[in-house]
Parts: structure tokens; C-alpha cells; sequence
């Protein structure tokens, strides 16, 4: 038993918010199967070292455990730490999804991290153990590249709402460890999708023409321009990206092994928060 813890686009507009919004929270919608059972598909983590104590099972990437009840995934089966939740918590892990799974030190995927291969069991690492704030599905071919995945919360953060940039903003928040980001951040307007990389160099975020993932993409030529997350970047120079309102109008999307060009349908810029 574990000793006691020391605790973009052709619609890629802003929209000027009539009134402020209000920040709410709530608790994070639990999908069905999550039952403290590691079943085929999921991953999962554990109270104790060796894959013992109880379990927390999880279909998906998660940017924030939570540090608090209610609002925060929990261990959930019977046995040492049940109802604790999972934040700073962890000791071992079990993969059972067909991805890499990256535990990390921070919240929004940030910080440390340890890589579990598809299948693989272990304990986290000295650096991790009782340390973890979140995990991320990678694409089955590593590397870094993450799946595609449409975890947008709809909040439009000063865009307009289902926009790309609204979608953007999202990811810089919620991934990218910028989470007060918004149409006025760093002092500036951010505005049209295609006035970002203006944005971004008056507030000082690098802007290149160099695909990493966790990037966003800007096209500065294309109608009132567009923007995008990066989720993958492979040898040969090419990136996918994920985006809203681009091939699906004010919905989400994707693409593939698009390149930096000046061509109306790809992308001109990379900013690098």
C-alpha cells in the first residue's frame, strides 16, 4: 500500500462578444465504459506500483485529470485509493489501446513525460510516480504525432463560435499551456484567421515556416485566412492538420500531408507557443 502523499478560413472571422463571457466549470462527462476495469481499447492507470490497488480506465486523451472532487477522474474500482483521484496519484500504468500512450508531469500535455508502447505494463518513473496531471494518445506510428481526435468545447474564447479560430484558441488553451488565451491575448487583437501571424509576432510568439506538431497553421492568403492545429509532421516535411471550417462548414475536420506553400488551400505560417 502507498504511503500517504504529500499533496480558419472561408469563414475564419472573429466575432466581437456582445457581452463578457463567464468562465464555468463542471465535471468531466465520463464515458460509459469507464467502469475501473481495464478492458482491450483503453488505458489505464493504478493507485500502486505492479498494476495493483484500484484502477482508473481511460478511452481517450485527457488534458487534466482534476485535483479535486467532484470534478475530478478518480480511481474507480475496489481496493487501495479508490475515490482518490487520479492527479499526483498514479504509481503504474497498463496500455491496452493500439497507440502509444505519453503520461506527463503537467497538465495540457506539458512537462515531463514517459511513453507506454501499445500492450506495454510498467510503473512510472521516479520522475512521475505520484506526479502525472495528464496523457495523451499518440498516432500509432510514434514519434510524437497525436491522433486526431475532435475534443473542441465549443467556447469561442472572443472568435466567432465553431470558426477555426474559435477551434484554435481551444487548442492553444487546452494543449498548448496557454490557457487564458483569447481574441485579446498578449494586449493585442488577434482577429481574421490571416492576421495571426501579425498577432503573433507583436506579443513575441516565434512565427516560421516550420511544421512541429502542436503548431497552428496560419493561411494569410486565402479570403479572410485560416487556422489550424498541427497533430502530425512526418519525414519528408509534410503535416496533417485538424481544423473547423474548412472542408465541413462551421464542423470539424482534417488533413493530410499538406505542405507550407503559398497555395490558397494550404498554409503560409507556423506559430509556436
Amino acid at each position: 500500500m502507498k504511503s500517504i502523499r504529500t499533496t480558419l478560413t472561408i469563414a475564419g472571422t472573429a466575432l466581437a462578444m456582445a457581452v463578457p463571457l463567464i468562465a464555468t466549470t463542471s465535471a468531466p462527462a465520463f464515458a460509459a465504459s469507464r467502469d475501473g476495469v481495464c478492458d482491450s481499447g483503453e488505458f489505464c492507470l493504478y493507485y500502486n506500483s505492479d498494476q495493483a490497488g484500484s484502477v482508473s480506465d481511460f478511452t481517450g486523451s485527457i488534458s487534466d485529470y482534476g485535483a479535486t472532487q467532484p470534478s475530478c477522474y478518480e480511481f474507480k474500482s475496489a481496493g487501495s485509493g479508490q475515490g482518490v483521484c487520479v492527479k499526483n496519484n498514479a504509481a503504474s500504468v497498463w496500455n491496452r489501446t493500439g497507440q502509444t500512450v505519453r503520461v506527463y508531469f503537467n497538465s495540457g500535455y506539458a512537462g515531463a513525460s514517459q511513453d507506454f508502447a501499445s500492450g506495454a505494463k510498467g510503473n512510472l518513473n521516479a520522475t512521475l510516480k505520484n506526479n502525472e496531471a495528464s496523457h495523451q494518445l499518440l498516432s500509432s506510428g510514434g514519434g510524437g504525432n497525436e491522433s486526431a481526435t475532435n475534443d473542441f468545447d465549443y467556447g469561442t474564447r472572443g472568435f466567432a463560435a465553431k470558426n477555426c479560430t474559435a477551434f484554435a484558441a481551444f487548442r492553444i488553451a487546452d494543449r498548448l499551456g496557454v490557457p487564458n488565451f483569447s481574441n485579446s491575448y498578449g494586449g493585442t487583437t488577434w482577429g481574421n484567421a490571416g492576421t495571426w501571424d501579425d498577432a503573433a509576432r507583436r506579443v513575441g510568439v516565434t512565427v516560421n515556416t516550420t511544421p512541429t506538431v502542436g503548431a497552428i497553421a496560419v493561411n494569410d492568403t486565402h479570403n479572410v485566412g485560416h487556422v489550424a492545429y498541427v497533430n502530425a509532421v512526418y519525414s519528408d516535411g509534410s503535416f496533417d492538420v485538424e481544423e473547423y471550417n474548412w472542408n465541413n462548414p462551421l464542423a470539424y475536420g482534417t488533413r493530410s500531408h499538406l505542405r507550407v506553400s503559398s497555395a490558397e488551400s494550404s498554409f503560409q505560417y507556423m506559430l509556436h507557443f
